[in-house]
Protein backbone atom coordinates (compact mmCIF):
# COMPACT_ATOMS: atom_id res chain seq x y z
CA UNK A 1 0.00 0.00 0.00
CA UNK A 2 1.51 3.56 -0.93
CA UNK A 3 2.40 5.81 1.56
CA UNK A 4 -0.83 8.19 0.28
CA UNK A 5 -3.48 5.32 1.47
CA UNK A 6 -1.58 4.01 4.51
CA UNK A 7 -2.03 7.78 6.26
CA UNK A 8 -5.23 8.20 4.42
CA UNK A 9 -6.29 4.90 5.84
CA UNK A 10 -5.68 5.51 9.16
CA UNK A 11 -7.70 8.95 9.28
CA UNK A 12 -10.80 7.03 7.36
CA UNK A 13 -10.27 4.32 10.04
CA UNK A 14 -10.71 6.61 12.97
CA UNK A 15 -13.20 8.84 11.81
CA UNK A 16 -14.57 7.20 8.69
CA UNK A 17 -17.64 9.56 8.43
CA UNK A 18 -16.15 13.23 9.81
CA UNK A 19 -12.58 12.67 7.78
CA UNK A 20 -14.26 12.91 4.67
CA UNK A 21 -16.48 15.14 5.65
CA UNK A 22 -13.49 17.86 6.73
CA UNK A 23 -11.63 17.01 3.58
CA UNK A 24 -14.27 17.61 1.74
CA UNK A 25 -15.02 21.40 3.22
CA UNK A 26 -11.48 22.09 2.90
CA UNK A 27 -12.72 22.31 -1.31
CA UNK A 28 -15.40 24.80 -0.31
CA UNK A 29 -13.21 27.28 0.44
CA UNK A 30 -10.68 29.06 3.28
CA UNK A 31 -13.66 29.70 5.69
CA UNK A 32 -17.39 28.12 5.74
CA UNK A 33 -20.05 28.12 8.42
CA UNK A 34 -21.18 24.36 8.68
CA UNK A 35 -25.16 24.00 10.77
CA UNK A 36 -24.51 22.01 14.00
CA UNK A 37 -20.28 22.21 13.34
CA UNK A 38 -19.59 26.34 13.90
CA UNK A 39 -16.95 28.15 11.22
CA UNK A 40 -14.39 26.06 9.74
CA UNK A 41 -10.97 27.07 8.99
CA UNK A 42 -9.55 25.68 5.79
CA UNK A 43 -6.57 28.20 5.17
CA UNK A 44 -3.42 28.18 7.47
CA UNK A 45 -2.99 32.19 6.55
CA UNK A 46 -6.76 32.60 8.31
CA UNK A 47 -6.58 29.74 10.94
CA UNK A 48 -2.98 32.05 12.32
CA UNK A 49 -4.92 35.03 12.57
CA UNK A 50 -7.48 33.74 14.47
CA UNK A 51 -5.38 31.91 17.09
CA UNK A 52 -3.01 35.19 17.45
CA UNK A 53 -6.20 37.28 18.17
CA UNK A 54 -7.11 36.87 21.53
CA UNK A 55 -9.76 39.32 21.83
CA UNK A 56 -11.97 38.24 19.16
CA UNK A 57 -11.35 34.78 19.80
CA UNK A 58 -11.23 32.96 22.88
CA UNK A 59 -10.70 29.33 24.44
CA UNK A 60 -13.22 30.16 27.36
CA UNK A 61 -16.87 30.87 25.63
CA UNK A 62 -19.51 28.73 24.14
CA UNK A 63 -18.32 26.07 22.03
CA UNK A 64 -14.66 26.60 22.88
CA UNK A 65 -11.76 24.08 24.47
CA UNK A 66 -13.12 25.31 27.94
CA UNK A 67 -16.99 24.09 27.44
CA UNK A 68 -15.09 20.50 26.86
CA UNK A 69 -13.15 20.65 30.33
CA UNK A 70 -13.33 22.71 33.02
CA UNK A 71 -16.21 20.68 34.39
CA UNK A 72 -13.18 17.82 34.46
CA UNK A 73 -10.18 19.84 35.53
CA UNK A 74 -11.64 22.90 37.18
CA UNK A 75 -10.91 26.74 35.78
CA UNK A 76 -7.12 27.50 36.38
CA UNK A 77 -5.14 25.23 33.39
CA UNK A 78 -4.04 26.82 30.33
CA UNK A 79 -6.43 24.91 27.80
CA UNK A 80 -9.45 26.91 28.85
CA UNK A 81 -8.03 30.18 30.19
CA UNK A 82 -7.15 33.87 28.62
CA UNK A 83 -6.14 37.29 29.31
CA UNK A 84 -3.90 38.14 32.08
CA UNK A 85 -4.38 35.07 34.23
CA UNK A 86 -3.86 33.20 31.27
CA UNK A 87 -0.53 34.88 30.75
CA UNK A 88 0.60 34.52 34.24
CA UNK A 89 0.16 30.96 34.86
CA UNK A 90 2.03 30.46 31.36
CA UNK A 91 5.04 31.95 32.66
CA UNK A 92 5.61 30.79 35.61
CA UNK A 93 5.13 27.15 33.71
CA UNK A 94 7.37 28.09 30.96
CA UNK A 95 10.30 27.25 33.35
CA UNK A 96 9.13 23.49 33.83
CA UNK A 97 9.54 23.10 30.04
CA UNK A 98 13.13 24.39 28.70
CA UNK A 99 14.99 22.24 25.79
CA UNK A 100 17.54 21.68 28.29
CA UNK A 101 14.85 20.66 31.63
CA UNK A 102 12.73 18.51 29.05
CA UNK A 103 15.93 16.89 27.54
CA UNK A 104 17.47 15.57 30.69
CA UNK A 105 14.10 14.31 32.32
CA UNK A 106 13.96 12.18 28.89
CA UNK A 107 17.28 10.81 29.34
CA UNK A 108 16.27 10.14 32.53
CA UNK A 109 12.79 8.59 32.48
CA UNK A 110 14.13 6.89 29.28
CA UNK A 111 16.91 5.27 29.45
CA UNK A 112 16.25 2.17 30.06
CA UNK A 113 13.14 1.82 27.72
CA UNK A 114 15.36 3.15 25.19
CA UNK A 115 18.46 0.71 25.81
CA UNK A 116 16.01 -2.23 25.94
CA UNK A 117 14.91 -0.89 22.54
CA UNK A 118 17.87 -0.67 20.76
CA UNK A 119 18.83 -3.96 22.10
CA UNK A 120 16.07 -5.78 20.83
CA UNK A 121 16.53 -4.18 17.20
CA UNK A 122 20.01 -4.93 17.21
CA UNK A 123 19.12 -8.50 17.86
CA UNK A 124 16.99 -8.91 14.88
CA UNK A 125 13.78 -8.76 17.18
CA UNK A 126 10.61 -7.27 15.86
CA UNK A 127 9.71 -4.46 17.72
CA UNK A 128 5.94 -3.20 17.95
CA UNK A 129 6.71 0.53 18.21
CA UNK A 130 3.13 1.63 19.13
CA UNK A 131 3.07 -0.73 22.00
CA UNK A 132 6.83 0.81 23.05
CA UNK A 133 5.55 4.69 22.56
CA UNK A 134 2.64 3.45 24.44
CA UNK A 135 5.14 2.48 27.83
CA UNK A 136 7.39 5.08 27.01
CA UNK A 137 4.73 7.63 26.51
CA UNK A 138 3.68 6.58 29.82
CA UNK A 139 6.08 6.66 31.65
CA UNK A 140 7.21 9.80 30.83
CA UNK A 141 3.75 11.78 31.83
CA UNK A 142 3.94 9.46 35.10
CA UNK A 143 7.21 11.91 35.78
CA UNK A 144 5.71 14.96 35.32
CA UNK A 145 2.90 14.71 37.56
CA UNK A 146 4.85 12.69 40.12
CA UNK A 147 4.19 8.76 40.04
CA UNK A 148 7.58 8.06 38.61
CA UNK A 149 9.18 3.91 38.72
CA UNK A 150 6.04 2.39 37.67
CA UNK A 151 6.16 -0.81 35.56
CA UNK A 152 5.37 -1.19 31.92
CA UNK A 153 1.66 -2.68 32.31
CA UNK A 154 0.95 0.86 34.57
CA UNK A 155 2.38 2.92 31.87
CA UNK A 156 0.37 1.06 29.64
CA UNK A 157 -2.89 1.57 31.51
CA UNK A 158 -2.20 5.07 31.80
CA UNK A 159 -2.05 5.64 28.44
CA UNK A 160 -5.03 3.43 27.51
CA UNK A 161 -7.21 6.01 30.41
CA UNK A 162 -5.99 9.06 28.71
CA UNK A 163 -6.85 7.65 25.51
CA UNK A 164 -10.14 6.57 26.64
CA UNK A 165 -10.91 10.15 27.90
CA UNK A 166 -9.95 12.03 24.47
CA UNK A 167 -11.61 9.86 22.38
CA UNK A 168 -15.03 11.21 23.32
CA UNK A 169 -14.64 13.97 22.23
CA UNK A 170 -15.83 14.20 18.14
CA UNK A 171 -16.34 17.08 15.48
CA UNK A 172 -19.81 17.81 16.39
CA UNK A 173 -19.12 18.03 20.59
CA UNK A 174 -19.42 21.21 22.26
CA UNK A 175 -19.52 19.96 25.60
CA UNK A 176 -19.08 16.31 27.79
CA UNK A 177 -22.50 15.09 28.68
CA UNK A 178 -23.09 14.13 33.25
CA UNK A 179 -22.09 10.22 32.31
CA UNK A 180 -18.73 11.00 30.17
CA UNK A 181 -17.67 13.96 32.95
CA UNK A 182 -18.14 11.47 35.34
CA UNK A 183 -15.89 8.84 33.60
CA UNK A 184 -13.20 11.62 32.98
CA UNK A 185 -13.13 12.26 36.47
CA UNK A 186 -13.05 8.82 37.89
CA UNK A 187 -9.60 8.64 35.98
CA UNK A 188 -8.73 12.29 36.80
CA UNK A 189 -9.22 12.88 40.07
CA UNK A 190 -6.84 10.15 41.25
CA UNK A 191 -4.42 11.75 38.88
CA UNK A 192 -4.74 14.93 41.02
CA UNK A 193 -4.42 13.38 44.29
CA UNK A 194 -1.02 12.16 42.98
CA UNK A 195 -0.03 15.26 42.06
CA UNK A 196 -1.18 16.95 44.90
CA UNK A 197 0.71 14.91 47.15
CA UNK A 198 3.77 15.57 45.13
CA UNK A 199 3.53 19.11 45.30
CA UNK A 200 3.15 19.12 48.72
CA UNK A 201 6.29 17.29 49.05
CA UNK A 202 8.16 20.11 47.63
CA UNK A 203 10.59 18.01 45.93
CA UNK A 204 12.17 20.66 43.47
CA UNK A 205 13.44 18.26 41.49
CA UNK A 206 9.97 17.11 40.30
CA UNK A 207 7.77 19.08 38.06
CA UNK A 208 5.05 19.36 40.81
CA UNK A 209 7.56 20.71 43.43
CA UNK A 210 9.15 23.21 41.27
CA UNK A 211 4.82 24.48 40.49
CA UNK A 212 4.73 24.98 44.24
CA UNK A 213 8.23 26.56 44.36
CA UNK A 214 7.31 28.92 41.49
CA UNK A 215 3.83 30.16 43.89
CA UNK A 216 1.52 27.73 42.08
CA UNK A 217 -1.52 26.50 44.43
CA UNK A 218 -2.76 23.19 44.95
CA UNK A 219 -5.50 23.84 42.67
CA UNK A 220 -3.30 24.96 39.69
CA UNK A 221 -1.19 21.99 39.80
CA UNK A 222 -4.00 19.54 40.22
CA UNK A 223 -5.49 20.92 36.89
CA UNK A 224 -2.34 21.46 35.35
CA UNK A 225 -1.50 17.42 36.10
CA UNK A 226 -4.65 16.68 34.30
CA UNK A 227 -4.31 18.95 31.35
CA UNK A 228 -0.50 17.27 30.94
CA UNK A 229 -1.95 13.48 31.18
CA UNK A 230 -4.79 14.39 28.40
CA UNK A 231 -2.19 15.88 26.15
CA UNK A 232 1.07 15.08 26.60
CA UNK A 233 1.03 11.37 25.90
CA UNK A 234 -1.11 10.53 22.55
CA UNK A 235 1.09 13.32 20.64
CA UNK A 236 4.12 11.38 21.03
CA UNK A 237 3.07 8.08 21.27
CA UNK A 238 1.24 8.45 17.62
CA UNK A 239 3.70 10.69 15.85
CA UNK A 240 6.70 8.34 16.49
CA UNK A 241 5.88 5.18 14.52
CA UNK A 242 4.08 7.66 11.78
CA UNK A 243 7.30 9.37 11.30
CA UNK A 244 9.35 6.05 11.24
CA UNK A 245 6.67 4.93 8.60
CA UNK A 246 6.66 8.10 6.62
CA UNK A 247 10.59 7.72 6.08
CA UNK A 248 10.45 4.08 5.46
CA UNK A 249 7.85 4.51 3.00
CA UNK A 250 9.40 8.12 1.28
CA UNK A 251 12.72 5.95 1.58
CA UNK A 252 14.43 8.76 3.40
CA UNK A 253 14.95 6.48 6.34
CA UNK A 254 18.57 5.88 5.51
CA UNK A 255 19.57 9.01 4.62
CA UNK A 256 18.28 10.51 7.93
CA UNK A 257 19.92 7.59 9.47
CA UNK A 258 23.12 8.85 8.15
CA UNK A 259 22.78 12.55 8.10
CA UNK A 260 21.19 13.01 11.84
CA UNK A 261 20.97 17.30 11.06
CA UNK A 262 18.10 16.20 8.88
CA UNK A 263 16.24 14.82 12.17
CA UNK A 264 14.36 17.67 13.01
CA UNK A 265 13.42 18.69 9.45
CA UNK A 266 12.01 15.40 9.75
CA UNK A 267 10.51 15.55 12.30
CA UNK A 268 8.54 18.72 11.62
CA UNK A 269 7.65 17.76 7.96
CA UNK A 270 6.17 14.43 9.87
CA UNK A 271 4.10 16.70 12.19
CA UNK A 272 3.03 19.03 9.64
CA UNK A 273 2.07 15.38 7.83
CA UNK A 274 -0.36 13.53 10.58
CA UNK A 275 -0.79 17.01 12.56
CA UNK A 276 -0.82 15.85 16.12
CA UNK A 277 -3.98 18.45 16.59
CA UNK A 278 -5.99 17.64 13.63
CA UNK A 279 -8.56 20.69 14.75
CA UNK A 280 -8.91 23.37 17.15
CA UNK A 281 -11.38 25.19 18.99
CA UNK A 282 -12.42 29.10 19.42
CA UNK A 283 -15.36 30.65 20.66
CA UNK A 284 -16.12 33.88 18.84
CA UNK A 285 -15.80 37.40 21.53
CA UNK A 286 -16.37 39.98 19.04
CA UNK A 287 -17.81 40.06 15.30
CA UNK A 288 -15.63 40.17 12.95
CA UNK A 289 -14.62 38.60 9.37
CA UNK A 290 -12.87 34.86 8.94
CA UNK A 291 -11.90 35.33 5.45
CA UNK A 292 -15.11 35.75 3.50
CA UNK A 293 -17.30 34.67 6.38
CA UNK A 294 -19.10 36.64 9.21
CA UNK A 295 -18.53 35.68 12.61
CA UNK A 296 -20.97 36.60 15.39
CA UNK A 297 -20.44 36.48 19.36
CA UNK A 298 -21.39 32.69 20.71
CA UNK A 299 -20.35 30.97 16.63
CA UNK A 300 -17.90 28.34 17.67
CA UNK A 301 -14.39 28.26 15.14
CA UNK A 302 -13.04 25.08 14.27
CA UNK A 303 -9.97 25.61 13.16
CA UNK A 304 -8.85 22.38 10.55
CA UNK A 305 -5.93 22.36 11.20
CA UNK A 306 -5.29 19.01 9.26
CA UNK A 307 -6.85 20.85 6.22
CA UNK A 308 -4.31 23.71 6.63
CA UNK A 309 -1.64 21.31 6.72
CA UNK A 310 -2.09 18.90 3.70
CA UNK A 311 -3.11 21.91 1.80
CA UNK A 312 0.83 22.07 1.52
CA UNK A 313 1.27 18.51 -0.44
CA UNK A 314 2.73 15.60 0.82
CA UNK A 315 5.29 14.62 2.64
CA UNK A 316 8.69 15.86 1.09
CA UNK A 317 11.88 15.62 3.94
CA UNK A 318 13.77 18.25 1.41
CA UNK A 319 10.41 20.86 1.92
CA UNK A 320 7.73 22.47 -0.55
CA UNK A 321 7.04 26.33 -1.16
CA UNK A 322 4.68 27.58 1.21
CA UNK A 323 5.21 24.91 3.62
CA UNK A 324 7.36 27.71 5.67
CA UNK A 325 4.41 29.64 6.43
CA UNK A 326 2.71 27.19 8.03
CA UNK A 327 5.52 27.72 11.21
CA UNK A 328 4.67 25.07 13.51
CA UNK A 329 0.91 25.55 13.12
CA UNK A 330 -0.53 22.36 14.25
CA UNK A 331 1.04 23.16 18.01
CA UNK A 332 -0.66 26.57 17.65
CA UNK A 333 0.41 29.97 17.41
CA UNK A 334 0.94 33.16 19.69
CA UNK A 335 -0.37 32.88 23.81
CA UNK A 336 -1.38 29.25 23.81
CA UNK A 337 1.13 28.12 21.34
CA UNK A 338 1.95 24.35 23.26
CA UNK A 339 3.73 24.63 26.52
CA UNK A 340 4.53 21.16 26.55
CA UNK A 341 6.29 21.48 22.58
CA UNK A 342 9.52 21.17 23.97
CA UNK A 343 8.91 17.83 26.11
CA UNK A 344 7.00 16.36 22.73
CA UNK A 345 10.38 16.98 20.76
CA UNK A 346 12.86 15.56 23.36
CA UNK A 347 10.72 12.35 23.09
CA UNK A 348 10.70 11.93 19.74
CA UNK A 349 13.90 12.83 19.23
CA UNK A 350 14.95 10.19 21.74
CA UNK A 351 13.45 7.48 20.18
CA UNK A 352 13.68 8.26 16.53
CA UNK A 353 17.86 8.66 17.43
CA UNK A 354 17.33 5.23 18.85
CA UNK A 355 15.65 3.85 16.10
CA UNK A 356 17.88 5.18 13.53
CA UNK A 357 20.83 3.77 14.95
CA UNK A 358 19.91 0.13 13.56
CA UNK A 359 19.30 1.73 10.09
CA UNK A 360 18.19 -0.54 8.01
CA UNK A 361 14.80 -0.58 9.37
CA UNK A 362 11.86 -1.71 7.69
CA UNK A 363 8.06 -1.72 8.91
CA UNK A 364 7.24 -5.78 9.20
CA UNK A 365 3.49 -5.16 9.56
CA UNK A 366 0.73 -2.45 10.39
CA UNK A 367 -2.63 -1.68 11.43
CA UNK A 368 -4.36 1.05 11.77
CA UNK A 369 -6.28 2.43 15.22
CA UNK A 370 -10.12 2.72 15.48
CA UNK A 371 -12.45 4.53 17.53
CA UNK A 372 -9.76 6.94 18.50
CA UNK A 373 -9.41 10.60 18.37
CA UNK A 374 -6.09 10.98 17.08
CA UNK A 375 -5.47 8.95 13.62
CA UNK A 376 -2.89 6.57 14.78
CA UNK A 377 -1.37 2.88 13.83
CA UNK A 378 -2.84 -0.10 16.57
CA UNK A 379 0.45 -1.49 15.95
CA UNK A 380 3.71 -0.79 13.55
CA UNK A 381 6.25 -3.28 13.91
CA UNK A 382 9.74 -2.73 12.35
CA UNK A 383 12.86 -4.57 12.15
CA UNK A 384 16.50 -4.39 11.29
CA UNK A 385 16.93 -5.61 7.99
CA UNK A 386 19.40 -8.55 7.83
Amino acid sequence: MSLRNWERRLYLTAHPFAYPLLRGLARIGPAVKVPGVGIVVNDAALARAVLLDGEAFRKDGPGSPGDLWTPILGPSVLLNMEGEAHRALRRRLTELFTASSTAALCARVLDSPLKELSARLERGEAVDLVDTMRVMAGAVICEVIGLPDIDEAACREMFERGERIVAMVKLRTRTLNPAQVARAREVLDPIGDVAARAFHRGDETTVMGRMRALGLSEEEARGAAGAFFLTGTETVATLVPRLVALLHDTGELERVAADPSLLDPAIDEAMRVTTPTPVMLRSVHAETAIGPVTARPGDRVLIATHNCCRAAGPFALDGAPGKAELRRLWFGAGPHFCIGYPLALAEIRAVAETVLRHAPVRVVSRRAARGVLIPTYAELTIQKAA
